[in-house]
This record gives structure tokens, sequence and C-alpha cells, in this order.
């Protein structure tokens, strides 16, 4: 019989997986910790919609104007300590709004400023984390290994660290925060028991000088825009979530207001999205082993214009929350496989600058999404955003049908030695 340890973090995948799943699931308990405490903070100083709003553009913003430079210095530099810098300067962050906080000195434009600076730290920490998965486990592995990452974001992140992050808050307002410090600083210390990790390429090439930055996001830029089925993927990512975003920006009204749901409803409608994707978290190497990457992207991409569809017709509380039951379960496994796809198809020094392009897409979609949600639904009332989303979706869905079997059966580019078992 399996042990536990043995089904999250199989053997054959190596002990430094093991170190890395560890680190990414402590530092999501912190990240979790603060998507309640931070917001809550934030509401507590002003009540104004305009600042509040600012809290959450700082999550979006970074990536927007830092993402792709994040991606190049990814591919420069030792990845994993790129990843141990910027998750001690995001604790560094934190623990000075601690001492804000507890010296009563915190106002809204410190917490705003430690909001983006914090941002800031975790787009670089992000680009590089990123890449370190392919270089630790082989590519027959990537899916086991990104489907047990998700599982952690969703039970830290998603489910177990808000509550977490709004008792601490209401015990004391630097509470939750500390807690953060102390995850993060936690992470930096599992992601230290990694081995020591390859250099990308370019950064250990004495034969030639090192590029202008801007240089090495061209060359990734160009590589992208000749290399079909990446191109095709980020195109898909970035389209699905401006179609994903537009409903979902307005979900808390859709929810209190059309569904005559409350605050309670809406928060139920969040987490049981993220019980859908638990649920599906282990049956994707049941999934991976039988059905071709192929037909569970289209699966789930389908799913995802009907998901559209029956939330612009349901009228009562309980069918939406089954649905989100559905939708947590499909995208969990539509974003392993994209990111599984893409580690794959993507050489080991160009990771960085291509999961960044990536990034750049889902935030940049989620930003316009937004932007054309608050506009349909003042418009056209709170259910447009969905009709809005199905439409768009489905004519995507039509458009990049055919190529999905050309993503799904790229070959592989790391090959049996790119990573360490």
């Amino acid at each position: 019989m399996s042990t536990l340890g043995e089904l999250i973090a199989p053997r054959r995948m190596g002990m430094n997986f093991r170190w890395l799943i560890a680190a990414s699931w402590t530092g999501n308990i912190g990240d979790g910790v603060a998507l309640a405490a931070a917001p809550l903070l934030i509401a507590s100083m002003t009540s104004s919609p305009l600042l509040v709003s600012a809290g959450a553009m700082m999550q979006y913003l970074p990536w927007l104007l830092f993402g792709l430079h994040a991606g190049a210095v990814a591919d420069r530099f030792d990845r994993r300590h790129l990843v141990m810098l910027g998750n001690s300067l995001r604790g560094l962050v934190v623990l000075a709004l601690c001492v804000f906080l507890l010296t009563g000195q915190a106002t809204i434009v410190v917490v705003l400023v430690a909001t983006l600076l914090y941002g800031v730290a975790e787009v670089f920490v992000n680009s590089a984390n990123n890449t370190l998965l392919p270089m630790l486990v082989r590519s027959e592995n990537l899916g086991i290994g990104n489907a047990r990452l998700q599982f952690g974001y969703l039970v830290a992140n998603q489910l177990g660290g808000p509550p977490l992050g709004a008792l601490l808050f209401a015990i004391g307002a630097f509470w939750p925060f500390l807690v953060q410090v102390l995850c993060v600083l936690l992470a930096v210390v599992l992601i230290s028991r990694i081995s020591a990790t390859p250099l990308p390429p370019r950064s250990i090439d004495e034969n030639h000088p090192r590029a202008a930055v801007h240089t090495d996001i061209a060359e990734g830029i160009r590589w992208l825009l000749r290399n079909p089925p990446v191109r095709t993927l980020v195109i898909i990512i970035l389209s699905f979530n401006v179609t994903w975003a537009a409903p979902w920006s307005i979900l808390v009204l859709y929810a209190t207001e059309h569904l005559h749901m409350g605050p309670v409803g809406y928060a139920a409608l969040t987490t049981a999205s993220a019980l859908g994707g638990m649920a599906a978290t282990f049956s994707f190497g049941w999934l991976e082993k039988r059905v071709a990457f192929a037909v569970l992207m289209r699966v789930c991409l389908s799913l995802e214009v009907l998901m559209h569809l029956s939330m612009a017709l349901v009228t009562t509380g309980w069918v939406a929350l089954a649905i989100m039951v559905v939708f947590g379960a499909y995208a969990f496994i539509w974003g392993t496989i994209s990111t599984t796809v893409r580690q794959r198809l993507v050489p080991l020094d160009l990771q960085g600058r291509i999961g960044s392009v990536n990034m750049v897409g889902v935030f940049g979609g989620m930003v316009i999404g937004q932007a054309l949600g608050g506009l349909i639904a003042q418009t056209w009332g709170l259910t447009a955003p969905w009709w809005f989303a199905f439409v768009g979706s489905g004519l995507t869905l039509l458009l990049i049908w055919r190529p999905i079997r050309n993503i799904a059966a790229a070959p592989s580019v790391l090959g049996e030695g790119a990573a360490k078992p």
C-alpha cells in the first residue's frame, strides 16, 4: 500500500521535487492568508472604492509592468537563487508592514506601497519558480508534478489560507502578516535544500558578451512567434482569460443580487470551485495515461463554453454551486495540461521568457475582461457578461479546435537528459 508521501510525491520524482513541493505549499499558505487579510486591512482603513480596487489592482499591475523582464532575468541566472532572493525580499517587505502596524504608523499609502513592492518581488519569484520543475523531473513526469503543485495551491491558497487569514486578522491586524513572513522565509529554507540546479546556458557562455535584457526579451518573443503550437496555446490562454474575467469581475453582484445568495453564498461559489479542483487532483494521473491530451483540452474548453451558458441561464443558487464544482474540476485539469504542454515544448534556456509571456497574457486578459465585464453589466444587466463569455469563448473554440491537435502532439524538446530524476 502506498504511503501518503509516496502518493503526493512519488519516489521516482526524486528528493529535489519533494523539497520543491514543500516550499511551494508552504509559500501558498502564506499567500492564502494574505489573500483574505490584505483586503480586510485596506477596507479597515478606507471606504473609498477607488483605493480598495487599487489594492486589488496591485496583484496584476506588476506582471504587466515587469513580467517580460522577470522572464529574461530567470533565463540569465541561477533560478533557485532567484527564488530564494525574491522570497527573502518579500519577507522583508511584509515584516516592515508588520512593524508599521505594531507601531500604529500604518496608513493606506503604506499598505498600498507594500502591496506593490510585494507584487513586484512575486513576479520575479514566480517567473523563476515556474522554470524549476522541468529542471528537476523528467519530461514524462511533468504532468504529475504540475498536478501536485496545483493541489497545494488549491488547498493552501484558495481553501485553507483565506479563512485562517480572516481569523488571524480578527485577533490582530498584524498577525496574518507575521504568519505570512514565517511561511515565506520557511519556503526559502526549503528551496535551499534543493541540490544545485544547472544554470541557463546563456549565463555560462563565456565566449559571447551578455546581451541587453530587451534583446533577450525580443529573442523570446521571436521564438514564440515562430513556434505555432506554443504561440497558439498563449493565444488560447489570453482569449479565454478575457471571456472568463468578464463575468467573474461582477460575480459578487451576480451572486448577491441576481441569485440572492448573500455574502455567504458568494463565498460558497468560490469555495465550490476550489473543491472541484481538489476532487480532480488525484484523477489526473489516471486521465493522463488513458486519454489523449488533445481530447482533454477540447473537453475542458468545451465545458468552459457550456459553463458560461449555464451561468447565464441559472436562477437558483444550488445549481450555480454545482456548476462551480464542475468548473473547478475541469479548470484544474486544463491548467495542469496547458502548463505541462508548454514546459515540454520550450527549451530550458527559454522557459523563463516564454513562461512570463504566458503570464502577461493571463493577467492582461484578466484586466481586459474585467473592464469589459463591468461595462457590459452596467449597460445590459448582470447576466450579460455571461452571454458575452459564452459567445466569445464559443467562437474562439471553433477557431482553435483543429490546432489543438498540433499543440498536444508536438514532441517534447526536453529529452531524457534535460531534467534530474
